[in-house]
């Protein structure tokens, strides 16, 4: 990546992917210290003599084609047996993965990829730079509408119009230049590109084998060829997810696990007595989940690590049912919201209150916000002005308000918290609606809402990942709120090459979610886990993603 190197020091375009990469770093400084490259050294370390770890993944992974995935769970899986062009190192840090060199043109549109001599797939084929222009187009055809993410691909030049049916194929910015040697051009200088590779939408899949067959992600088998550390063995779904070392990885000397078993266990209380008694290696995120009622016994134990996380716990507000349809009453049910004492009280593992969208780790400022934490009076001052506008005389004359929730002892006591705060601070009886997940997406899919619980984990680390979800309907964005000034802001800020122009709007367009209050952000999440402590190296990002590729087992 020597070209790319030099471009950092010269492009202010390139210097913008800098800044992107660089806000993404490890926040625990005993992780940063291991060297990406570096292989255990055995003569220091008494390596056990299995290398085998057993990690909870809670339940069955939706989807286990990167293509279609856009859950944490699927990505828990996919980022062990696949790889990018890219990926996240250790550090934090975008490093070359798939790509042994990559070139960025001087005004920051071309991106050449050159893939490495030695990648193949776990089948022994060599990867090509045909495997990846088969995946990005296949997750940009209009007939595979369970692409769900395939925005991720449109900074590619002709690739939302591809999606859309507008062009064919053939105009996308993705050409072939040899079988090693891939060329993207993009419709404009992206500054977190190199980040879009690294993840999952934009793995490649091994078109020989794939091709014209529909079902080849369903199950482990013949079919299903990888390209990363590891290989899926063993699929027995809804029970066991079985991962072993891929020999034909380009760095398997530097992978030194050869088994990772994947459970499912979807309850918390199980999973932290299965890893209290050694049948787990890890207990809690990004897999598995952490009871509430345990943590302040592992934080005196001295097990438990938090670091801040690239997420958003919110309410989302539909916007199209009374009386949440007027602004200054969901500014009213925001500002009487006491998020100090909820990350005190209730999840304390380290959460910041939320008064903006966008996560500290990538805007330090927003740790401030917009607007005051539990500001009664102004919330009041808000619910008589929204009841005037609204033609309510009365808190009786309001319709009845439902506050929604999937089923989670942490969820279960912030909807209850938050239902005793709009009663004591604005007099609103508030019903709760509790429902399984699956039923709970249903309803907020179809609307069927007032307010309900969500949250949003960044796919990349930056801003515009998190802004984004609002600048249309669908999708993420639960709420059926749009505004046409806060869509023209994302759109602009993608033609802005200047960090700080980016950056101003950007702000500006937070600036209006946040007087809009389609959503009301309540903390911004940790990555919160044990693991045991003869378990090495198994990095956690401030993104959330878990890498097993240079962790080891030393003796017990």
């Amino acid at each position: 990546m020597k070209e790319y190197k030099n471009l950092l020091m010269g492009a202010a375009i390139i210097l913008l992917v800098t800044i992107t990469l660089s806000a993404c770093s490890n926040s625990n400084p005993e992780e940063n210290d291991v060297s990406v490259e570096a292989e255990v050294d055995e003569a220091s370390v008494e390596l056990a003599s299995e290398q085998e770890i057993n990690i909870n993944l809670s339940q069955e992974p939706p989807s286990l084609n990167p293509g279609i995935a856009t859950d944490t769970t699927s990505g828990s899986v996919l980022i062990q047996i696949f790889e990018g062009l890219t990926r996240v190192g250790p550090d934090g840090e975008i490093q070359e993965a798939m790509a042994s060199d990559i070139d960025i043109s001087e005004d920051g549109t071309v991106y050449t990829f050159t893939i490495r001599d030695d990648a193949k797939w776990s089948n022994g084929d060599p990867v090509t730079a045909e495997d990846f222009e088969f995946a990005w187009k296949w997750a940009l055809n209009p007939d595979n509408a369970d692409a769900n993410y395939a925005h991720l691909l449109y900074s590619i030049k002709n690739g939302e119009q591809a999606k859309a049916g507008e062009v064919p194929p053939g105009e996308i910015g993705i050409e072939v230049l040899d079988e090693k040697v891939l060329e993207v051009t993009l419709e404009r200088p992206t500054q977190y590109f190199l980040d879009l590779t690294a993840y999952h939408t934009l793995y490649p899949v091994n078109k020989n084998v794939v091709e014209n067959k529909d079902k080849w992600f369903l199950d482990a088998g013949d079919q299903y060829t990888t390209n990363g550390p590891f290989k899926l063995s063993k699929w027995e779904h809804d029970n066991e997810i079985v991962l072993i070392k891929n020999e034909e990885y380009w760095d398997s000397e530097n992978v030194n696990l050869d088994k990772i078993t994947f459970v499912m266990v979807n309850d918390e209380s199980t999973e932290l007595n299965m890893f209290n008694s050694g049948e787990l290696d890890w207990a809690g995120h990004p897999t598995g989940k952490i009871p509430l009622s345990s943590i302040d016994s592992l934080k005196e134990e001295e097990v438990l690590v938090t670091e801040p996380k690239e997420a958003v716990y919110y309410y989302a507000m539909n916007v199209e049912e009374e009386p949440i349809d007027n602004k200054n009453i969901r500014k009213a049910l925001s500002l009487a919201i006491d998020r100090e004492g909820i990350v005190n009280n209730i999840t304390k593992t380290g959460e910041l209150p939320a008064m903006a969208f966008v996560a500290p780790p990538i805007w330090s400022e927003n740790k401030k916000g917009y607007f005051e934490d539990n500001d009664v009076e102004k919330a009041k001052e808000y619910l008589e002005l929204g009841m005037k506008e609204k033609g309510y005389n009365t808190i009786e004359d309001m319709p009845p308000i439902t506050l929604s929730y999937n089923t989670s002892e942490e969820h279960a006591q912030i909807a209850q918290a938050i239902q005793d705060m709009w009663k004591e601070n604005l007099d609103l009886d508030v019903e709760l609606d509790n429902n399984d997940w699956q039923v709970y997406l249903d309803k907020l899919g179809s609307g069927d809402y007032q307010v309900g619980r969500f949250g949003w984990v960044g796919l990349i680390s930056d801003p515009v990942n998190f802004l984004e979800i609002f600048q249309e309907k669908g999708g993420a964005n639960r709420t059926n709120w749009v505004n046409q000034e806060y869509t023209d802001l994302i759109r602009q800020s993608r033609d802005q090459v200047d960090p700080d122009k980016r950056k101003d709007t950007l702000k500006s367009a937070e600036q209006i979610l946040m007087d809009e209050m389609p959503v009301a952000p309540i903390y911004f999440y940790s990555n919160i886990y044990a693991h045991q402590d003869y378990l090495h190296d198994a990095y956690v990002s401030s993104l959330g993603t878990i890498q097993f590729k240079w962790a080891y087992v030393t003796e017990k």
